[in-house]
């Protein structure tokens, strides 16, 4: 059961990063004049989640940009921009010959589509920035810097995506893109659970979205225990960051380690939805009972023992180093809230993750059941 959490931890965050480990290289004064002038930049994707939030952060502070994607999903969120439709799996040539200052890889999942798009770009592009995750690392158990071990997997060419492989295709998606882009060009950021408006994954959503609603509520663990979110729009600003500034090398994208926990998110639940839960923190002995560690039942929050209890714990201190600031995860929760309330009913009826409702009300049955047996 707790290899499968280990697999989930791997599979359930989103993002991926670059095989440069050392410290940031960052543009110095002197090149003042190169961070304000408008620059031309290319993003791979760009209108699922965290992309469309990329783009309008490079398009606010002015710079030029063009779309690489397969035009299947939400095709006319950005009309007045150039894209290039094509397929990352052998359909690249419609990048072929064109020059950007920067490209944003943000939807590279298999090593070998990652590879492709770095070699064919690596001498038309100053910097090649690549979204990978948390999840390339080898061991959860531990406090994960970034020169911490990697994940790997034993046949390189495996190329399907699974809760199993997705931290080791990322890894090493990281390192196939790495071989091919010089070090002084190549940013990897590594994001934890992202969140903020346009989440589809619903996983820091489920908290607010089920405080809301007021009543008996499980929440696991304890208060004490502390979890990482980073919102996607303070991602998006690190991101142009990175490439206005020439900022190179591999960022945790993390709140800091330790600093916000269970009950806090509850408490800002609860203020942000001006609705009053009565929680029923049930223990990590039982949760693993019910069958709730696995999958999104429990969301963001991980075990403090076992193979996972470090998965809330990345370092996030050579990103702040090197300037990324995030906002107070109540403003993210508000945002959420008043972007989930514009959804038609169709999307907002079916949370996709949490625990049901029939669930909850059984398992909180079996936790008073347990107590009352003392």
């Amino acid at each position: 059961m707790k290899n499968n959490r280990r697999q989930f931890i791997k599979a359930g965050l989103l993002s991926a990063a670059v095989a440069a480990t050392g410290l940031p290289r960052i543009a110095g004064a002197g090149d003042a004049d190169k961070k304000r002038r408008s620059l031309d930049i290319l993003v791979l994707g760009g209108t699922g989640f965290i992309g469309p939030h990329m783009v309008r952060e490079a398009l606010r502070r002015g710079h030029s940009v063009t779309l690489f994607n397969r035009g299947r999903t939400n095709s006319g969120l950005f009309p007045d921009l150039e894209t290039i439709k094509g397929d990352r799996d052998g359909g690249l040539d419609g990048l072929a010959g064109r020059r950007w200052n920067a490209v944003v890889d943000n939807s590279g999942y298999v090593p070998r589509h990652v590879h492709d798009s770095a070699r064919l770009l690596t001498d038309n592009v100053d910097r090649y920035v690549y979204i990978s995750s948390v999840s390339v690392y080898e061991d959860f158990g531990i406090h994960n810097v970034e020169d911490s071990p990697l994940a790997t997997i034993a046949d390189e060419s495996i190329e399907e995506v699974t809760g199993e492989t997705y931290g080791a295709l990322k890894a090493l998606c990281e390192k196939r893109a790495g071989a091919v882009i010089a070090a002084d060009g190549f940013t990897v950021l590594r994001p934890t659970y992202i969140a903020g408006p346009g989440d589809h994954t619903d996983r820091f959503s489920y908290w607010p979205i089920r405080t809301r609603r007021g009543g008996e509520m499980i929440w696991p663990g304890k208060p004490a225990d502390t979890i990482q979110v980073v919102d996607v729009r303070d991602l998006a600003n690190f991101t142009i960051d990175c490439i206005e500034q020439e900022i190179s090398g591999t960022f945790n994208m993390v709140n800091p380690a330790g600093e916000y926990a269970m009950g806090q998110l509850l408490a800002d639940s609860q203020a942000i939805t001006a609705t009053t839960v009565e929680p029923i923190w049930i223990g990590e002995d039982f949760a693993y009972e019910q069958g709730l560690i696995e999958g999104r039942t429990l969301p963001v929050w991980h075990p403090t023992t076992g193979e996972a209890a470090a998965g809330g714990s990345f370092s996030g201190k050579r990103a702040r180093s090197a300037g990324f600031m995030g906002r107070p995860e109540r403003e993210t929760l508000r945002d959420l809230m008043t972007w989930w309330d514009t959804l038609p009913s169709e999307r907002t009826e079916k949370i996709r993750a949490g625990i049901e409702a029939e669930r909850e009300a059984e398992v909180i049955a079996a936790w008073k059941k347990r107590r009352s047996q003392l």
